[in-house]
């Protein structure tokens, strides 16, 4: 007897990002309100647990950080949206911090499927630790997925959109664990001739393929 499996979509990198038009904590939302600014949607297993809770508290917390770099923060979980308010009103008295970004309800599991965060082997009916990073024009630009028991950081996704924002603006690469005002990595040359030209070029340069030069 042959096993039949259903294959899952995915969204993929450079892309557009799937579109969607959701309820929200804060209204009615989707995804061409986020044209012209960076978004960072991320999804959570669920409402009233304490993984989640710990990076509800974290994205709160670096809320204005990203907002300074033109990136908008949006929550979802497969929950509806009274559940969400009563936890948003819970984290604000249990643990004094605000949410000041809206999360989407998708009791349908409509956009959880759309950007591939339900994953049978670990639950078909909670979303897994997903963020996606999406640029000003819709194309999607970054993902990354987390198991249910272990949190993500926030930290590293601020990280990753600074970076992402400094190779689209400058056409560089960024290395291992770059920070801002860190040096950047000039992308390799293309032909012999360039590549010869490279020493010459001004650069931190370490060999042909590999050279920095400041962010």
């Amino acid at each position: 007897m042959t096993e039949v499996t259903t294959a899952m979509s995915f969204p993929r990198l450079n892309e557009p990002a799937p579109d969607f038009a959701a309820k929200t904590t804060h209204g009615p939302k989707c995804l061409a309100d986020y044209k012209g600014s960076w978004l960072v949607l991320f999804s959570h297993p669920a409402d009233f647990t304490p993984v989640c809770t710990t990076e509800f508290i974290a994205f709160a917390k670096a809320h204005a950080e990203f907002q300074a770099i033109g990136c908008q923060l949006l929550g979802l979980s497969i929950d509806s949206v009274f559940s969400h308010i009563a936890w948003v009103r819970n984290i604000k008295e249990k643990f004094g911090v605000d949410i000041p970004f809206p999360i989407i309800a998708d009791l349908s599991m409509s956009v959880a499927h759309a950007y591939g965060m339900v994953h049978p082997g670990a639950s078909d009916t909670s979303a897994v630790r997903a963020t996606f990073v999406i640029d000003p024009e819709g194309v999607l630009r970054a993902m990354i997925y987390y198991p249910q028991s272990n949190g993500r950081s926030v930290a590293e996704v601020l990280r990753l959109v600074k970076g992402l924002q400094t190779s689209s603006k400058n056409g560089v690469a960024t290395p291992e664990n770059w920070h801002s005002s860190e040096p950047v990595i000039v992308p390799p040359p293309a032909t012999a001739q360039d590549a010869e030209a490279r020493v010459k070029a001004g650069y931190d340069y370490t060999d042909w393929y590999f050279c920095k030069k400041a962010s």
